[in-house]
């Protein structure tokens, strides 16, 4: 039978008390036995707060609060946004979109306020036919998914294999492009360029196909 949820628990599920609770014990080091023996309550009873199994009445909250020193307020604070993006393995394959034979999956939704950009990159087996230029000033957090990622800037040549991660801040031009016979896969992390309108307002890591010499 599916489990009954009160409106009491409903209304404060935004607020993640029980989160708070369990997050503020831990960060204490504490027991709940100890957290028992500071506050007088049971174990039992500490261990439904924590799990949401039981909403605490304000009293039981300000003597929590009062042994963590921390105010009612940080359990009751609106939350200023919150946005998640889940993308299936499934859409993976399937709605792919990118420049040439290059493949770029976005992996989040961009909006205003939005400060990062997750996406998987998809680059085919033909050498430095599919490099590509990540353009101006770059900051990006790159880990290998699959296959091997050959990065090229200025006179610098490196291979990443899979679980093998790569954090860029430079002004270089860069260039990526799959290593060997097979197919390379990467997640790519990088700022939303604000210079870019509408639904690309992301930086560009996968511009038309050419290999860049960096000016040095």
């Amino acid at each position: 039978m599916p489990k009954t949820v009160s409106y009491a628990q409903w209304s404060l599920e935004p607020y993640c008390i029980g989160m708070k609770l369990r997050a503020l014990r831990t960060q204490k080091r504490m027991t709940l036995s100890r957290l028992g023996s500071e506050t007088g309550l049971s174990t039992a009873l500490l261990s439904k707060l924590e799990t949401d199994r039981m909403v605490p009445t304000l009293p039981t909250l300000a003597t929590i609060s009062r042994v963590y020193g921390v105010g009612m307020s940080y359990f009751f604070c609106e939350p200023a946004k919150h946005t998640l993006s889940i993308t299936r393995k499934a859409h993976l394959a399937g709605n792919s979109r990118g420049l040439e034979s290059v493949k770029a999956t976005p992996l989040n939704t961009v909006s205003a306020g939005t400060r990062l950009m997750a996406r998987m990159i998809e680059f085919p087996a033909a050498g430095a036919s599919s490099a590509t230029d990540i353009g101006r000033e770059t900051s990006a957090l790159v880990y290998v998914l699959e296959g091997k990622l050959q990065l090229d800037a200025g006179g610098m040549h490196e291979l990443l294999e899979a679980g093998d991660c790569a954090c860029v801040e430079s002004e270089m031009a860069l260039a990526w492009s799959a290593a060997g016979k097979h197919r390379c896969r990467i997640l790519a992390v990088t700022p939303v360029d604000e210079r870019v309108g509408g639904g690309d307002r992301i930086c560009r890591l996968t511009s038309p196909a050419r290999h860049l010499t960096a000016q040095r």
